[in-house]
């Protein structure tokens, strides 16, 4: 594999990722800045009238932005952010005040205990306390069984770093339920809620509208370039744009990420039903091609051990386990794509939390994957396998 820079890997894959026919999905960072530029002015007149006075500190299509995605999930009020770190952390620190305790309850795995550097407690002098540590979102009971007070309960819909999972929607209610009679705030993380419309089987506003605040992304899933929604009760709202100036968050113009936003509010979010449905069918032909023979021995399996989790995915991502190292895996990733076209996994890490020697990719399932059949899918685990096997005996 060489001694390469981290940058030149990446420019690697991306030139792989781009070159392939096929793909389960494709990010709209995979694309040059003249391609996205060129695609932003070419569609954004179908969301919004070009003509207008460009915005300046959230009026003009921020303001339209924050006025369609309120009514989208059906709150009085919400405020547009440059990030859902600040969106989140704004939000938390806003509900400790109105409710008098600065203690938060989420899961370990949440994204501000895992990927903002202790940002809650450092920057917004927030306490946390975790209700469960098992790989799944709290209970009712494990709520109500919390041995000290928290002023809100803050629950990552999906939890990301678990697997992409839910809870049912009855367990859902009853969470929330469990933490109001406790006298605490519920708060989504919903970077990803969007998608969380055909697990639950619920409109978006009926799932929404259990929380007291929802954080929401444009980048995630619908493949806008940045940016997120705090949306809420309107004092709590409007508390969140001061501190959200107070953060530097006031940015003198938005409009790229604004329109970005809007075309995907109206043309990826249609379409992530479709989206979760295909995963499903990704998934099983996955466990069926790691499970079944390798070609060219005498019955083992394509992989001595795998997991696809969760096994029927709750949204259109999920994760696959290999009990292979990262760099070998990645190679045999980039070197598919490179020599087939073909890209069936982006990238790998090592595990974290699990044994050496075994690691985790995420499975994302998008409008090119609507292509791939079970068949296509099991063609590509084989051609993968065949490159896995081969990396690690070189790798030895």
């Amino acid at each position: 594999m060489g001694d390469i820079s981290e940058q030149d890997e990446r420019r690697r894959r991306l030139a792989a990722w781009k070159a392939s026919g096929r793909t389960l999905w494709r990010g709209s960072a995979d694309r040059p800045l003249g391609e996205r530029l060129a695609a932003l002015a070419a569609d954004a007149p179908s969301v919004h009238d070009l003509d207008e006075w460009t915005d300046v500190y959230g009026d003009g299509v921020v303001a339209e932005l924050e006025s369609r995605v309120a009514d989208l999930l059906g709150f009085p009020a919400a405020a547009f952010f440059p990030t859902g770190t600040m969106a989140q952390q704004v939000a938390l620190r806003c509900w400790a005040g109105r409710t008098g305790n600065a203690t938060v309850a989420l899961h370990p795995l949440a994204h501000p205990e895992v990927h903002e550097g202790g940002a809650l407690s450092v920057v917004g002098g927030l306490r946390t306390v975790h209700p469960t540590s098992a790989p799944r979102l709290p209970t009712a009971g494990e709520i109500h069984a919390a041995d000290e007070p928290f002023g809100t309960l803050m629950l990552e819909l999906p939890l990301r770093d678990a697997g992409f999972v839910l809870p049912t929607w009855d367990e859902l209610v009853a969470v929330v339920a469990a933490a109001r009679e406790r006298d605490a705030v519920v708060h989504f993380d919903g970077a990803r809620l969007w998608e969380c419309v055909t697990h639950f089987g619920r409109p978006l506003k009926e799932i929404a509208g259990l929380a007291d605040s929802v954080y929401v992304s444009f980048y995630k899933s619908l493949d806008g370039m940045s940016g997120a929604m705090l949306v809420g009760p309107a004092a709590v709202v409007e508390e969140a744009r001061v501190w959200r100036h107070r953060y530097g968050g006031q940015l003198f113009q938005q409009y790229p990420a604004a329109l970005s936003a809007l075309l995907g509010i109206e043309r990826e979010l249609p379409r992530l039903p479709s989206y979760v449905a295909h995963a499903r069918v990704v998934a099983t032909a996955l466990a069926e091609a790691f499970g079944a023979p390798a070609r060219g021995t005498a019955g083992e399996p394509a992989a001595p051990w795998f997991r696809v989790h969760p096994r029927t995915p709750h949204t259109h991502q999920f994760q696959v386990w290999l009990p292979y190292d990262a760099a070998v895996l990645n190679e045999a990733s980039v070197r598919q794509a490179e020599e087939t076209g073909v890209t069936l996994f982006r990238r790998w890490f090592d595990s974290g939390s699990g044994p050496p020697g075994v690691a985790v990719a995420e499975v994302t399932v998008g409008s090119a994957g609507l292509e791939w059949t079970a068949q296509d899918v099991r063609r590509a685990v084989g051609e993968f396998m065949e490159r896995v096997v081969a990396e690690n005996r070189s790798a030895d």
